[in-house]
């Protein structure tokens, strides 16, 4: 059992996994978790469940059940009700994201500190051996962050009861960085300790030529652009005035984003009227309005 806080006061740290349609890799993701933490909640977001779930489970890792894929936001926040009462802190997994031996004592160390609310490992692309995010290498080794990613995330479970857990009308694209500036908000540090790193997966990445070199894509389903587009958006008219340097950098990313996607995926012609839509009703600030795979649900569904 991780102790947090002052010697002799046992705190409690309890891992969400979400899963959607796994491969065996989530196996490896439980057991390590199991590790670390004192309970594993395993949200399986699988329309009708996934088979690779249907056996048992390591001692203290359970699976939720939800017969529909509700989303990341929706996943994340049924595991958070579904905590043990007694725990302290929360670790938040994809599925395909095995923790490394210590790293969750690493991170933990960090919650010693009143102020920080939330800490976080570093994104590592072990097939390139590098940070994910170049700017990492430019950072201290524990550095302050407005937002980072949800996978490795640990975050006092008392903040996540006070925020009121994840954004739903969200579903998956930019969940992660909305809580954490409504972290910020509240007052807490999020900090980042860039000599603990997980190693990540990218997706469906794909390499281009672009003028004398290469660029790499990720490749989404066309439903998933309009929640980048909608979400990214309307996440910097909510933060522009609070954050603006965030929301500046996050147009900037958005906008090379969109170029690249436009310039490189197929079929160009429904990938630009998803964004075209997701930066209307963005720019908007309309969050109703839902482009959603088979299965997905999330709150009252209206076509796109």
């Amino acid at each position: 059992m991780r102790h947090l806080g002052s010697p002799g006061v046992p705190k409690r740290i309890s891992a969400i996994v979400t899963a959607y349609h796994p491969d065996e890799r989530l196996l490896a993701v439980i057991e390590a978790a199991r590790a670390a933490c004192v309970e594993v909640l395993v949200v399986d977001n699988t329309p009708d469940g996934s088979p690779l779930l249907a056996g048992e489970l390591p001692d203290g890792a359970r699976v939720l059940r939800s017969s529909k894929n509700l989303g990341l936001a929706g996943a994340l926040n049924l595991g958070w009700r579904s905590l043990s009462p007694d725990c302290d802190a929360v670790l938040l997994l994809d599925q395909d994201s095995v923790v490394p031996e210590q790293l969750v004592t690493q991170l933990a160390a960090h919650l010693d500190t009143p102020s920080v609310g939330a800490v976080a490992p570093s994104p590592w692309d072990a097939e390139r051996g590098s940070y994910i995010d170049p700017r990492t290498t430019l950072r201290p080794d524990v550095a302050d962050r407005d937002a980072v990613m949800t996978s490795g995330l640990i975050v006092r479970r008392s903040l996540l009861d006070k925020l009121g857990g994840f954004r739903e009308d969200f579903f998956v694209d930019c969940v992660d960085h909305d809580f954490c500036l409504r972290l910020r908000r509240a007052g807490y540090r999020i900090v980042q300790d860039k000599r603990v790193r997980l190693p990540h997966s990218l997706g469906d990445l794909r390499e281009h030529r672009f003028l004398i070199g290469h660029v790499r894509v990720t490749h989404h389903p066309t439903w998933r652009l309009y929640w980048v587009v909608r979400n990214g958006v309307v996440l910097v008219r909510e933060n522009l005035a609070a954050k603006p340097v965030w929301s500046l950098t996050s147009i900037l990313i958005m906008v090379r984003w969109a170029m690249l996607t436009a310039l490189y995926e197929r079929p160009r012609g429904k990938r630009l009227t998803a964004m075209w839509r997701g930066l209307q009703d963005g720019v908007t600030g309309r969050t109703d309005r839902r482009f959603l795979p088979a299965g997905a649900s999330v709150g009252d569904v209206i076509d796109a």
